[in-house]
């Protein structure tokens, strides 16, 4: 015969490694100490974890229809097969009548599993079980509301303060627990006289609400469940819609970014091609702009921040408006590169930042060009019977940021009546070439483009057509960002 056991606190079987021994005549599943105990003191408490001494499965209850209790075997040993028992929900119960609980001890979960209960008297108790791994309160509207969140005489303009107190403290609480867990599902408890109460504790935030008066554990179980899948749909929605916020706004601000061609009274046809190779971003480290000054020169200019990421996105825009107040200035070749070499030195993160450019100039008649290069790849000309070639590069200088006081030098060059001027960045022509590991270069884009001429494009069409094929080559998108710009003078 089971030896009696003095009634106690049930201690959650994955707690002891046990199931918990019962009076026959236990009531609801809960877990609370007596009014103005402390936790110490109190006997059903005293050997419990004390991060867990509000906690217990609500399958570890009494048989009161059986008088057994379950957690003992029939020679007085422990039975241990609970301590297996998983547990996927916990539910956090706040109400301050424990005597009156609706709580019923067959709370199941959609797999079957049992729902975890926790019980506080009152909010601080509340907060203070409020852990990462409950996901469902259940709240009492009859609870009283804090102090702090109580409406004073004066703010509420009545002197005796019971005017519409009750519905403004039972909203109170609702919303002090909506503040405290605004990423928990929450289910507010009111009679059935008061339903209008719990709809209106829905409008302000809670999941679901239930009256008190036709509770059972099959319904509570249910409305567990669908509180918790309901936040979490809620949330997963207000992420996404958050996200979309996100993306627009930095959509906006990136094309906001992109350059605006100043060429205006001038003959030259312009077409431009950018794709950043950071996935879903419209701005990369490539930068180009073109602007035309008072005198009838039009300087152009592409360049390449080293890196992709978002801050050398950043310095590129910086590099290019300082590109374009200096030229605008008046400053050009040399003198602008060692300026625009202290602007990169100055807003670059790390030393070991650079950038790449080329700066052309082109003169009023549009027949001369002068050309300036900073580590970047020289541009391509072509024009009517003259295949597609490169502009020397022998005096190529350093990047940006590479050499202090270094110097770069403006080389002269023809470009005659009728020329196309293709500038781009290092990513247009390290794409690979098949499955190998051969690059296309420089060669195999003067020999693409060159092809392309002799099939009649031009303009857009022409770098759509070059910046396709080269994609197709490299069997995909490619890996770094592209910007190309091109330049027509037709006679």
């Amino acid at each position: 015969m089971p030896v009696p056991v003095p009634r106690q606190r049930a201690i959650p079987a994955v707690e002891c490694g046990q199931a918990p021994a019962a009076s026959p005549d236990s009531g609801p599943s809960k877990e609370q100490a007596p009014p103005g105990t402390h936790p110490a003191d109190n006997p059903a408490t005293r050997r419990e974890h004390p991060t867990e001494k509000r906690e217990k499965t609500t399958d570890e209850t009494t048989d009161e229809t059986k008088g057994e209790t379950t957690g003992d075997s029939a020679d007085g040993s422990t039975d241990r097969r609970e301590s297996t028992v998983p547990t996927n929900l916990t539910l956090l119960l706040i109400e301050d009548d424990p005597g009156g609980s609706p709580i019923v001890p067959d709370l199941l979960d959609q797999a079957g599993k049992p729902i975890r209960v926790r019980t506080a008297r009152n909010l601080t108790e509340a907060e203070r079980l409020l852990t990462d791994d409950v996901h469902c309160i259940l709240l009492d509207l009859a609870l009283s509301a804090p102090a702090p969140a109580r409406p004073s005489a004066e703010s509420t303009g009545n002197s005796n303060g019971d005017s519409d107190g009750s519905g403004d403290d039972e909203l109170a609480v609702l919303r002090h627990v909506l503040e405290l867990a605004p990423r928990h599902a929450v289910l507010a408890l009111t009679s059935s006289s008061d339903a209008e109460r719990g709809a209106e504790a829905v409008a302000v935030g809670a999941q679901d609400y239930l009256l008190r008066d036709e509770l059972d554990g099959r319904l509570l179980s249910r409305a567990i469940r669908y509180a918790v899948e309901r936040k979490r749909s809620d949330s997963a929605e207000r992420r996404l819609a958050e996200g979309r916020l996100r993306a627009q706004e930095n959509a906006r601000l990136e094309r906001g970014l992109l350059p605006t061609p100043l060429l205006e009274g001038s003959p030259l046809r312009f077409a431009a091609r950018y794709r950043p190779g950071r996935s879903r971003a419209l701005l990369g480290g490539d930068f180009y702009d073109v602007v035309r000054t008072p005198d009838g020169t039009v300087h152009a200019m592409i360049g390449d921040v080293c890196g992709h990421g978002p801050d050398e996105a950043a310095l590129g825009v910086e590099l290019r408006i300082a590109w374009r107040a200096l030229t605008l200035a008046g400053l050009c070749g040399d003198e602008l590169l060692g300026t625009l070499q202290q602007v990169l030195e100055h807003e670059r993160a790390h030393d070991e930042i650079f950038a790449t450019l080329c700066a052309v100039d082109i003169s009023p008649d549009g027949r001369r060009a002068g050309l300036c290069l900073a580590g970047h790849p020289a541009p391509l000309v072509a024009g009517p019977g003259r295949p597609a070639r490169l502009l020397p590069y022998d005096n190529n200088g350093p990047a940006l940021g590479l050499l202090p006081g270094a110097r770069w030098p403006r080389m002269q060059v023809e470009l005659g009546a009728e020329w196309s001027l293709m500038l781009y960045t290092d990513g247009l022509i390290e794409g690979h070439v098949g499955e190998g590991r051969e690059r296309l270069g420089q060669d195999g884009m003067v020999e693409l483009v060159r092809r392309q001429f002799a099939e009649g494009l031009q303009g857009e069409q022409l770098l759509r057509a070059t910046v396709n094929e080269v994609r197709a080559l490299n069997g995909g998108e490619l890996a770094d960002d592209v910007a190309v710009v091109l330049l027509d003078r037709a006679p």
